[in-house]
Protein backbone atom coordinates (compact mmCIF):
# COMPACT_ATOMS: atom_id res chain seq x y z
CA UNK A 1 0.00 0.00 0.00
CA UNK A 2 1.19 3.51 -0.77
CA UNK A 3 2.01 5.68 2.20
CA UNK A 4 3.56 9.08 2.86
CA UNK A 5 5.10 10.05 6.17
CA UNK A 6 6.43 13.48 7.10
CA UNK A 7 8.19 14.83 10.15
CA UNK A 8 11.54 16.10 11.44
CA UNK A 9 14.99 14.74 12.20
CA UNK A 10 18.30 16.00 13.60
CA UNK A 11 16.78 17.87 16.54
CA UNK A 12 13.99 19.25 14.35
CA UNK A 13 16.52 21.03 12.14
CA UNK A 14 15.59 19.03 9.04
CA UNK A 15 12.15 18.38 7.57
CA UNK A 16 11.78 14.97 5.97
CA UNK A 17 9.05 13.58 3.72
CA UNK A 18 9.20 10.03 2.43
CA UNK A 19 6.60 8.64 0.07
CA UNK A 20 5.89 5.25 -1.45
CA UNK A 21 3.87 5.98 -4.60
CA UNK A 22 3.93 2.67 -6.46
CA UNK A 23 0.17 2.26 -6.80
CA UNK A 24 -0.30 5.94 -7.62
CA UNK A 25 2.17 5.69 -10.51
CA UNK A 26 0.77 2.34 -11.63
CA UNK A 27 -2.73 3.84 -11.78
CA UNK A 28 -1.54 6.84 -13.79
CA UNK A 29 0.26 4.56 -16.25
CA UNK A 30 -2.81 2.34 -16.60
CA UNK A 31 -5.21 5.21 -17.19
CA UNK A 32 -3.05 6.80 -19.87
CA UNK A 33 -1.60 3.57 -21.36
CA UNK A 34 1.92 4.93 -20.97
CA UNK A 35 5.18 3.57 -22.30
CA UNK A 36 7.90 2.69 -19.80
CA UNK A 37 9.79 5.94 -20.43
CA UNK A 38 6.62 8.01 -20.05
CA UNK A 39 5.68 6.08 -16.90
CA UNK A 40 9.05 6.86 -15.36
CA UNK A 41 8.84 10.55 -16.21
CA UNK A 42 5.25 11.07 -15.11
CA UNK A 43 5.86 8.82 -12.10
CA UNK A 44 8.58 11.10 -10.78
CA UNK A 45 6.50 14.24 -11.26
CA UNK A 46 3.25 12.83 -9.89
CA UNK A 47 5.17 11.59 -6.83
CA UNK A 48 6.30 15.18 -6.27
CA UNK A 49 2.70 16.28 -6.78
CA UNK A 50 1.62 13.98 -3.96
CA UNK A 51 4.48 15.15 -1.74
CA UNK A 52 3.70 18.83 -2.33
CA UNK A 53 0.00 18.11 -1.87
CA UNK A 54 0.79 16.71 1.57
CA UNK A 55 2.19 20.13 2.51
CA UNK A 56 -1.11 21.92 1.78
CA UNK A 57 -3.00 23.00 4.87
CA UNK A 58 -6.65 22.53 3.81
CA UNK A 59 -8.71 20.71 1.19
CA UNK A 60 -9.51 24.11 -0.35
CA UNK A 61 -5.91 24.44 -1.54
CA UNK A 62 -4.34 22.83 -4.59
CA UNK A 63 -1.36 23.19 -6.88
CA UNK A 64 -0.44 22.63 -10.51
CA UNK A 65 2.98 21.57 -11.78
CA UNK A 66 3.92 22.04 -15.42
CA UNK A 67 7.22 20.78 -16.81
CA UNK A 68 8.09 21.64 -20.39
CA UNK A 69 11.64 20.83 -21.37
CA UNK A 70 10.98 20.78 -25.14
CA UNK A 71 11.99 17.12 -25.24
CA UNK A 72 10.33 14.13 -26.99
CA UNK A 73 7.92 13.50 -24.11
CA UNK A 74 6.45 16.99 -24.39
CA UNK A 75 4.74 18.68 -21.48
CA UNK A 76 4.09 16.96 -18.17
CA UNK A 77 1.24 18.40 -16.12
CA UNK A 78 0.38 17.28 -12.57
CA UNK A 79 -2.17 18.57 -10.08
CA UNK A 80 -1.53 18.04 -6.37
CA UNK A 81 -4.24 18.08 -3.72
CA UNK A 82 -4.51 18.12 0.06
CA UNK A 83 -3.81 14.74 1.62
CA UNK A 84 -1.20 13.63 -0.95
CA UNK A 85 -3.71 13.16 -3.76
CA UNK A 86 -2.58 13.83 -7.33
CA UNK A 87 -3.42 13.44 -11.00
CA UNK A 88 -1.50 14.13 -14.19
CA UNK A 89 -0.54 13.32 -17.74
CA UNK A 90 2.41 13.38 -20.12
CA UNK A 91 1.79 14.88 -23.54
CA UNK A 92 3.49 12.17 -25.62
CA UNK A 93 2.80 9.10 -23.53
CA UNK A 94 3.77 6.60 -26.23
CA UNK A 95 7.36 7.83 -26.57
CA UNK A 96 9.76 5.13 -25.40
CA UNK A 97 13.55 5.11 -25.67
CA UNK A 98 15.37 2.73 -23.28
CA UNK A 99 18.74 4.13 -24.38
CA UNK A 100 17.92 7.72 -23.43
CA UNK A 101 17.89 9.16 -19.93
CA UNK A 102 14.69 10.68 -18.56
CA UNK A 103 16.44 14.02 -18.57
CA UNK A 104 17.06 13.69 -22.32
CA UNK A 105 13.44 12.68 -22.99
CA UNK A 106 12.03 15.53 -20.89
CA UNK A 107 14.64 17.99 -22.09
CA UNK A 108 16.28 20.93 -20.36
CA UNK A 109 15.47 23.76 -22.76
CA UNK A 110 12.45 24.84 -20.77
CA UNK A 111 10.95 25.39 -17.36
CA UNK A 112 9.31 24.01 -14.25
CA UNK A 113 6.23 26.03 -13.27
CA UNK A 114 4.29 25.71 -10.03
CA UNK A 115 0.95 27.42 -9.44
CA UNK A 116 -0.36 27.23 -5.88
CA UNK A 117 -4.00 28.12 -5.24
CA UNK A 118 -4.05 28.80 -1.50
CA UNK A 119 -7.50 30.37 -1.44
CA UNK A 120 -6.23 33.94 -1.70
CA UNK A 121 -7.16 36.54 -4.30
CA UNK A 122 -4.24 35.60 -6.54
CA UNK A 123 -2.44 32.25 -6.82
CA UNK A 124 1.27 31.93 -6.07
CA UNK A 125 3.08 31.38 -9.37
CA UNK A 126 6.75 30.52 -9.71
CA UNK A 127 8.75 29.45 -12.77
CA UNK A 128 12.36 28.27 -12.80
CA UNK A 129 14.62 26.95 -15.54
CA UNK A 130 15.01 23.19 -15.73
CA UNK A 131 18.41 22.07 -14.50
CA UNK A 132 18.67 18.44 -15.60
CA UNK A 133 15.21 17.19 -16.53
CA UNK A 134 15.73 14.39 -14.03
CA UNK A 135 13.04 15.97 -11.78
CA UNK A 136 14.69 15.62 -8.34
CA UNK A 137 17.39 18.20 -9.06
CA UNK A 138 14.86 20.43 -10.78
CA UNK A 139 12.57 20.54 -7.76
CA UNK A 140 15.52 21.11 -5.43
CA UNK A 141 16.40 24.14 -7.56
CA UNK A 142 12.76 25.28 -7.46
CA UNK A 143 12.68 25.17 -3.65
CA UNK A 144 15.96 27.06 -3.39
CA UNK A 145 14.99 29.82 -5.82
CA UNK A 146 11.25 30.14 -5.16
CA UNK A 147 10.95 29.30 -1.47
CA UNK A 148 14.53 29.85 -0.26
CA UNK A 149 14.54 26.36 1.22
CA UNK A 150 17.71 24.29 0.71
CA UNK A 151 16.47 20.83 -0.25
CA UNK A 152 17.75 17.42 -1.32
CA UNK A 153 15.17 15.56 -3.39
CA UNK A 154 15.19 12.08 -4.87
CA UNK A 155 12.28 10.60 -6.83
CA UNK A 156 12.31 7.39 -8.80
CA UNK A 157 10.45 4.59 -10.52
CA UNK A 158 11.88 1.06 -10.58
CA UNK A 159 11.09 -2.08 -12.58
CA UNK A 160 11.51 -5.82 -12.08
CA UNK A 161 13.41 -8.19 -14.37
CA UNK A 162 10.36 -8.56 -16.63
CA UNK A 163 10.04 -4.80 -17.07
CA UNK A 164 7.01 -4.44 -14.83
CA UNK A 165 6.73 -1.47 -12.50
CA UNK A 166 7.97 -2.68 -9.11
CA UNK A 167 8.36 0.42 -6.96
CA UNK A 168 8.08 4.19 -7.00
CA UNK A 169 8.69 6.80 -4.37
CA UNK A 170 10.30 9.99 -3.24
CA UNK A 171 12.45 11.35 -0.43
CA UNK A 172 12.67 15.05 0.44
CA UNK A 173 15.10 16.53 2.99
CA UNK A 174 14.77 20.25 3.72
CA UNK A 175 16.96 22.32 6.01
CA UNK A 176 15.01 24.42 8.49
CA UNK A 177 16.10 28.00 9.29
CA UNK A 178 18.99 27.91 11.74
CA UNK A 179 20.13 24.38 10.89
CA UNK A 180 23.62 23.76 12.29
CA UNK A 181 26.71 22.93 10.26
CA UNK A 182 26.62 19.43 11.76
CA UNK A 183 23.09 18.80 10.50
CA UNK A 184 24.04 20.15 7.08
CA UNK A 185 27.07 17.83 6.97
CA UNK A 186 24.97 14.78 7.90
CA UNK A 187 22.41 15.55 5.21
CA UNK A 188 25.15 16.08 2.62
CA UNK A 189 26.75 12.73 3.53
CA UNK A 190 23.42 10.93 3.22
CA UNK A 191 22.67 12.51 -0.14
CA UNK A 192 26.15 11.70 -1.42
CA UNK A 193 25.92 7.99 -0.55
CA UNK A 194 22.21 7.12 -0.77
CA UNK A 195 20.94 4.50 -3.22
CA UNK A 196 18.23 5.31 -5.78
CA UNK A 197 14.96 5.85 -3.95
CA UNK A 198 13.13 3.29 -6.12
CA UNK A 199 15.61 0.65 -4.95
CA UNK A 200 15.19 1.72 -1.32
CA UNK A 201 11.41 1.35 -1.64
CA UNK A 202 11.98 -2.29 -2.53
CA UNK A 203 14.45 -2.86 0.30
CA UNK A 204 12.44 -1.33 3.14
CA UNK A 205 8.97 -2.38 4.21
CA UNK A 206 7.74 1.18 4.73
CA UNK A 207 8.89 4.79 4.21
CA UNK A 208 9.13 5.13 7.99
CA UNK A 209 11.54 2.20 8.14
CA UNK A 210 13.69 3.91 5.52
CA UNK A 211 13.81 7.17 7.48
CA UNK A 212 14.67 5.32 10.69
CA UNK A 213 17.53 3.61 8.85
CA UNK A 214 18.94 7.01 7.92
CA UNK A 215 18.26 8.90 11.17
CA UNK A 216 17.82 7.91 14.82
CA UNK A 217 15.50 10.69 16.01
CA UNK A 218 12.61 10.76 13.53
CA UNK A 219 9.49 12.48 14.86
CA UNK A 220 6.46 11.88 12.66
CA UNK A 221 4.13 14.86 12.25
CA UNK A 222 1.72 13.47 9.69
CA UNK A 223 0.81 10.51 7.52
CA UNK A 224 -1.24 10.30 4.33
CA UNK A 225 -2.15 7.75 1.66
CA UNK A 226 -1.13 8.93 -1.83
CA UNK A 227 -3.90 8.32 -4.36
CA UNK A 228 -4.76 9.19 -7.93
CA UNK A 229 -7.60 11.72 -7.75
CA UNK A 230 -9.33 13.54 -10.60
CA UNK A 231 -11.97 16.23 -10.23
CA UNK A 232 -13.53 15.66 -13.65
CA UNK A 233 -17.19 14.71 -13.98
CA UNK A 234 -19.83 14.33 -16.64
CA UNK A 235 -21.55 17.44 -15.28
CA UNK A 236 -18.44 19.60 -15.70
CA UNK A 237 -18.00 18.57 -19.32
CA UNK A 238 -21.74 18.99 -19.96
CA UNK A 239 -21.51 22.63 -18.84
CA UNK A 240 -18.67 23.18 -21.32
CA UNK A 241 -20.50 21.51 -24.20
CA UNK A 242 -23.67 23.51 -23.54
CA UNK A 243 -21.68 26.72 -24.11
CA UNK A 244 -20.31 25.66 -27.51
CA UNK A 245 -21.49 27.66 -30.53
CA UNK A 246 -24.73 26.35 -32.05
CA UNK A 247 -22.99 25.52 -35.33
CA UNK A 248 -20.48 23.28 -33.50
CA UNK A 249 -23.27 21.45 -31.70
CA UNK A 250 -25.13 20.99 -34.97
CA UNK A 251 -22.00 19.58 -36.64
CA UNK A 252 -21.54 17.02 -33.88
CA UNK A 253 -25.19 16.03 -34.20
CA UNK A 254 -25.20 15.76 -38.01
CA UNK A 255 -21.75 14.33 -38.69
CA UNK A 256 -20.84 12.41 -35.54
CA UNK A 257 -24.20 11.48 -34.07
CA UNK A 258 -23.01 12.59 -30.64
CA UNK A 259 -19.61 13.17 -29.07
CA UNK A 260 -17.05 11.65 -26.77
CA UNK A 261 -15.03 13.75 -24.32
CA UNK A 262 -11.80 12.44 -22.83
CA UNK A 263 -10.40 14.00 -19.65
CA UNK A 264 -6.79 14.87 -20.41
CA UNK A 265 -5.77 14.53 -16.76
CA UNK A 266 -7.13 11.06 -16.03
CA UNK A 267 -8.13 9.51 -19.35
CA UNK A 268 -11.76 8.93 -18.39
CA UNK A 269 -14.23 9.01 -21.30
CA UNK A 270 -17.69 10.57 -21.28
CA UNK A 271 -20.27 9.87 -23.98
CA UNK A 272 -22.90 12.43 -25.04
CA UNK A 273 -25.59 11.02 -27.34
CA UNK A 274 -27.13 12.73 -30.34
CA UNK A 275 -30.35 13.20 -28.35
CA UNK A 276 -28.48 14.84 -25.48
CA UNK A 277 -26.76 17.29 -27.82
CA UNK A 278 -30.08 18.07 -29.50
CA UNK A 279 -31.48 18.90 -26.07
CA UNK A 280 -28.55 21.27 -25.37
CA UNK A 281 -29.05 22.93 -28.76
CA UNK A 282 -32.78 23.38 -28.22
CA UNK A 283 -32.20 24.89 -24.77
CA UNK A 284 -29.54 27.23 -26.17
CA UNK A 285 -31.88 28.49 -28.90
CA UNK A 286 -34.70 28.95 -26.41
CA UNK A 287 -32.46 31.12 -24.19
CA UNK A 288 -31.51 33.32 -27.15
CA UNK A 289 -35.12 33.68 -28.22
CA UNK A 290 -36.34 34.74 -24.77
Amino acid sequence: MDILTRGTVLNEEVRVICCRSTELVREAARRHKLSRSATTALGRVITMGAIMGSMLKTDKEKLEITIDGKGPLGQIVVDGYYGAKARGFVENGNVDDPQASIGQLIGTNGSLRVVKDLGMKQPFVSTVDLQSGEIGDDFAFYYMISEQTPSAISVGVGYDEKGNLAAAGGLVLQLMPGATEESIRIVEDIVRNIKPVSQLMMEYESPEDLINALFDDYQELGRETPEFKCECSRGKFARIIRKLPAEDLQTMIDEDGGCEVVCKMCGKRYQFSKETLEGYLTAQRARKAS
